[in-house]
């Protein structure tokens, strides 16, 4: 098989093309914020994220880990429109459970954001509601969590009607706990006989507050939001019933985001979906049909990328997307050969693939790791990675270096068909010869006077249509 490059596929321009045009077409102009008085409003909004200020707790690990956790956090909020201005990271045994990194701490923080000019402060871990009031309290801008952040991106990036309907649905089952009220003013209890004094005309009965309308109505959101996704799942499961159904092998690409997932799948099937160089640019999963050398047929899925402390609303808002994954016959496991520790993505990712396998029963599909960016790495960093991975491919994307060779592990991995069958079909009966190359694999073929003479490896439905034709005695 030739080597593609990336040109072979991208003359005309393409869906992903498209796409990424229409993406960077608009963006948010800094300056021009209208951001609400009151802190405490922040939650009954969407984010605007400006200038932020990043703050981190060191609890474990090294030095070099901790600040790896904070660039990324960086790049996070670069990818949601943010200017990052200034990254902080406290050393601690563990979070301060009231302000997350200390009364002190806060204090100093509080210097840094008027001194820089921020509206925004980012806490890379998820914030417990209390740490997040008592930040907003002090710091008197506006503080979001790294949980939050991610949904932000996963709110920016979602296109279909089910990825926007997983995202709102994890936004919400965040939201909940972290409600508050606007006061005693938009109260709608009084309490006893009308409360007295307090009472009067409309006011008797329980009533209920501001807060808790909020809640009663984001419950019954998610309730339709969960109705609506189920109804998508079973079209999903339609889809990969049918191709179950026909024995079609399925790989699916897994791996941290951006580690050029969507690239490989362009490189190998030509699908022009949407390549950018951002965080979680593909959130909607994209199935291509593709062929291995022999002529087998298999499907290749490109899924969302997975992160570091991925939040586990949106693990459970995806899991139709995620089980993809999980019921392929193949996990081609992309990592980014360019990155400063490949290691850790690699064990982020299996810790979010044994989230998933959770809730089912039964093993993980086999995995082929393959070492993506190899254009971009320097050669030191390539040999460790081999010698760290020995069974890896080395591939880029990009150039086109490797595919071939990833293409032929692929090949020898997927399931094969079990029955041998030698058959002699007649001319009369075409069909079946093109089935036998479409869902089988041939391995020996001639053309005699009375028909197609095939030695040929086929699933069993496929070896009783040929019965009729079998010479030389039964299916093996």
């Amino acid at each position: 098989m030739t080597e593609l490059t990336h040109t072979d596929f991208l003359d005309d321009p393409s869906i992903g093309e498209l796409e990424l045009e229409d993406r960077a077409s608009l963006r948010r102009v800094a300056g021009l914020s209208t951001e609400l008085a009151d802190i405490t409003e922040v939650e009954y909004r969407q984010l605007r994220l400006e200038r932020v200020v990043l703050v981190g707790v060191w609890t474990e690990g090294t030095a070099a880990q901790s600040e790896a956790s904070l660039a990324e956090l960086a790049r996070l909020a670069e990818t949601a429109g943010s200017e990052v201005l200034e990254g902080l990271v406290q050393r601690r045994d563990k979070p301060d459970p009231a302000t997350y990194i200390g009364s002190g701490k806060v204090r100093e923080l509080f210097d840094i954001v008027v001194s820089t000019g921020a509206d925004t402060v980012i806490c890379d871990g998820e914030l417990s509601p209390g740490q997040l009031r008592n930040l907003e309290q002090r710091l008197k801008v506006k503080v979001i969590d790294r949980t939050a952040l991610i949904l932000d991106i996963f709110a920016q990036h979602a296109r279909s009607k089910e990825g926007k309907a997983q995202v709102e649905l994890a936004q919400l089952q965040y939201l909940i706990p972290r409600l508050r009220g606007w006061g005693e003013s938009l109260s709608r209890q009084a309490g006893g006989r009308a409360g007295g004094a307090n009472g009067g005309v409309g006011l008797r009965g329980p009533g209920e507050t501001k807060l808790e309308t909020d809640r009663r109505r984001i419950n019954k959101r998610v309730a339709k939001l969960r109705r609506e996704i189920a109804s998508m799942d079973a079209i999903r499961e339609t889809k990969r019933g049918r191709r179950v159904a026909n024995e079609v092998p399925s790989v699916a690409i897994v791996g941290y985001t951006n580690a050029g997932k969507s690239s490989l799948l362009n490189a190998i099937t030509g699908a022009g979906v949407l390549v950018e160089n951002a965080l979680f640019a593909t959130l909607d999963p994209t199935t291509r049909r593709s062929a291995t050398p022999d002529g087998r047929t298999y499907t290749l899925t490109d899924t969302v990328g997975f992160v570091r402390h991925l939040p586990h609303q949106l693990v459970d808002a995806f899991r139709s997307t995620l089980d993809e994954a999980a019921d392929a016959d193949l996990l081609l496991h992309v990592v980014d050969g360019s990155d400063p520790a490949p290691e850790e993505q690699v064990n982020a990712v299996h810790e979010v693939l044994a989230e998933i396998n959770q809730r089912r029963s039964g093993p993980l599909p086999p995995e082929l790791i393959v070492i993506n960016k190899a254009d971009a790495a320097d050669e030191l960093s390539l040999v460790r990675l081999r010698h760290l991975l020995p069974d890896a491919v080395v591939v880029s994307a990009r150039t086109g270096s490797g595919v071939s060779e990833l293409v032929e592990a692929i090949a020898e991995r997927l399931p094969r068909p079990e029955v041998t069958v030698e058959a002699l079909v007649p001319y009369t009966r075409g069909e079946l010869v093109a089935r036998v190359h479409t869902d089988g694999e041939v391995l020996a073929e001639e053309h005699l006077p009375e028909g197609t003479r095939l030695c040929a490896r086929v699933r069993p439905d496929l070896a009783s249509a040929l019965e009729t034709y079998v010479v030389n005695g039964s299916p093996a």
